[in-house]
């Protein structure tokens, strides 16, 4: 992984729903009464298998507007096997074959649900007078999320609380790492504008894998220990309204505990199971409440690990969203049946 700044984007992702969908590379299996709450920020890498269309869309021309792609039948989420006649296994493979395109019609082999489709593109000449297919692409997905638990016994961690998505699908991924990483800035959040943690991880410096990406979080198993005290897991019935704490890495590399209060509890099988009010005036002084990165945080409450911040409400940082211990336990234990 280059080093570079990047953020996973807390609420744009699929929440948790009653169903655990999972995507992955691995099974797993976790039976712990006991967690550690971790709470530190981690670099996160998705690899996903060939070039994938990240959009379809429009390619500014001289006269007006044209999508390529659109008209021939591409849609987000198709993955690019080849362009003309030549393999695509890289973005960069992708770039290097598309600076040949003249206008004449281009055939494109994609895989979509598992299966080979073959389309046939005619480029748009844009407005600065290159050939273009109006197609948005990505071959793996960079960002900063934080490790909810880790169990020393079988070195599984959990991590996020919701599960990495675009365009409201969960992305498939041939392999994933954690990386080490420090907080270096914090853009806080203000009303209708979402903060943000901002770092950086060092190249090839991976902590763990990831195994599995589902609704309820990213799942998989450390290459090093992360330090802390075990605490008990909560049992859905045991949260209530009150105070709590979460454990964030806002600065640098450390890890504090913040206060917060649990101001309603969803007993329903609905997206979110808490909602969270920050009112620890260190935390409102340097992020101004919930902001993206610190999807994972552990939320704990009377000594117990009670779940993991998912969300921020926009209109009001203040305020988010949380995941029950118990809701991502229970994808941890539906990961195993990932394709």
């Amino acid at each position: 992984m280059k080093k570079t700044k990047f953020l996973l984007r807390a609420g744009v992702w699929l929440a948790c729903a009653a169903s655990a969908l999972c995507l992955g590379t691995g099974a797993l299996a976790l039976e712990a009464d006991y967690l550690v709450p971790v709470g530190r920020a981690v670099g996160i890498r998705l690899t996903t298998e060939g070039v994938a269309v990240a959009k379809v869309g429009e390619v500014e021309c001289a006269d007006g507007t044209a999508a390529p792609a659109a008209a021939a039948g591409m849609q987000a989420g198709d993955v690019i096997r080849s362009l003309g006649g030549r393999t695509i296994s890289t973005a960069e493979d992708f770039l290097t074959a598309a600076s040949g395109l003249d206008g004449e019609s281009v055939e494109i082999l994609a895989t979509r649900e598992g299966q080979d489709i073959l389309f046939s593109v005619t480029p748009a000449l844009s407005a600065d007078g290159a050939y273009r297919l109006g197609l948005w692409l990505r071959d793996g997905v960079n960002g900063i999320g934080t490790v909810t638990f880790y169990d020393p016994d079988s070195g599984v961690y959990g991590a996020l609380g919701h599960g990495v998505s675009e365009e409201n699908e969960l992305i498939a991924f041939d392999a994933g790492t954690l990386s080490a990483t420090s907080i270096e800035a914090v853009i806080p959040g203000a009303k209708n504008s979402p903060g943000e943690l901002c770092g950086h991880a060092p190249d090839g410096e991976s902590i763990a894998s990831v195994e599995s990406n589902t609704l309820c979080g990213i799942f998989g198993i450390a290459e090093q220990d992360f330090t802390g005290g075990a605490l008990p897991v909560a049992a859905d019935e045991e949260i209530a309204l009150g105070s709590a704490t979460v454990l964030a890495n806002v600065r640098g590399g450390e890890v504090e505990e913040f206060e917060v209060e649990i101001t309603r509890i969803y007993h329903d099988n609905g997206e979110r199971g808490l909602m969270l009010h920050v009112t620890d005036p260190s935390l409102l002084a340097v992020t101004g409440g919930i902001v993206q990165g610190m999807s994972g945080s552990p939320i704990i409450q009377g000594g117990k690990l009670i779940g993991a911040v998912t969300h921020v409400l926009v209109s009001d940082p203040t305020r988010g969203y949380g995941i029950t211990i118990g809701k991502m336990l229970s994808a941890v234990d539906e990961s195993g049946k990932a394709a």
